[in-house]
């Protein structure tokens, strides 16, 4: 086996690569959202990968590489606002969303065969985990690590302590609204929607529910029954203690 150095984010130094098996690699690289074409600047993270991937391979590692394709519910801002990409894609060509979804994700496999990138071993959409999706949310949540406001339901990462180490954030020098819209109901300007509710009124191709055990203040309950009372997407169900 080749040994091959790779740069450390974490330490910020080259180190000699540790897999967990002396001969085994899991390789996984984020796949494109699919409404719309890939542009020449989305390709070249593919290419990328694929050079890495290809260095694995020929140190002497079976690569196992598994790509993502998001076909449902990414948000034009990474500030978890604005329209839903995969909407806004249906509504410009006049088409369902799952046609849209099917015929850029075909284009997408074409440009990597164009382009000569070797395809992965597994192709993960998005819309075939969405049980796994809802049941991971639902464990975070139970171990209090999420809470429910008015528009979604959001990851707390105040309760990381190291929270923001890879990028070696300045968490408490972050100003919220200083680049991105700031989310109404928020706890910190770090935390990031797991789950969203649909607006009121609103109807969206793909939906699916998340029934979650949700336990917080008797202000944030009541806060939360006002959003309820707003959005039909929204139900509370009381539950009394079983001892």
């Amino acid at each position: 086996m080749v040994p091959i150095t790779v740069f450390n984010t974490l330490t910020r130094k080259k180190e000699v690569l540790q897999p967990l098996s002396a001969d085994a690699l899991s390789f996984y690289s984020c796949g494109p959202t699919v409404y719309h074409y890939a542009h020449i600047g989305n390709l070249r993270t593919y290419i990328f990968n694929d050079v890495l991937k290809r260095v694995f391979k020929y140190a002497g590692y079976n690569v196992r590489h598994v790509m993502n394709i998001t076909d449902v519910g990414h948000l034009t801002s990474d500030s978890d606002t604005g329209e839903d990409k995969m909407e806004k894609g249906a509504a410009r060509e006049h088409k369902s969303v799952w046609q849209v979804a099917a015929f850029y994700t075909e284009a997408f496999q074409r440009d990597m065969t164009l382009l000569n990138i070797l395809p992965p071993d597994v192709w993960c959409k998005a819309t075939d985990h969405i049980t796994e999706q809802i049941e991971q949310i639902q464990e975070i949540e139970k171990h209090g690590y999420a809470y429910v406001i008015e528009d979604g339901v959001y990851f707390d990462t105040s309760k990381l302590r190291d929270y923001g180490k890879l990028a070696q954030l300045n968490i408490e020098g972050l100003q919220a609204g200083a680049r991105v819209d700031v989310v109404s109901g928020k706890r910190n300007p770090t935390d990031f929607a797991l789950w969203k509710i649909t607006d009121p009124g609103v109807q969206r191709q793909m939906e699916w529910t998340a029934e979650l055990d949700w336990t917080g203040t008797d202000k944030e309950y009541e806060e939360l029954k006002k959003y309820a009372a707003l959005n039909p997407n929204i139900e509370i169900v009381e539950v009394e203690d079983v001892e």
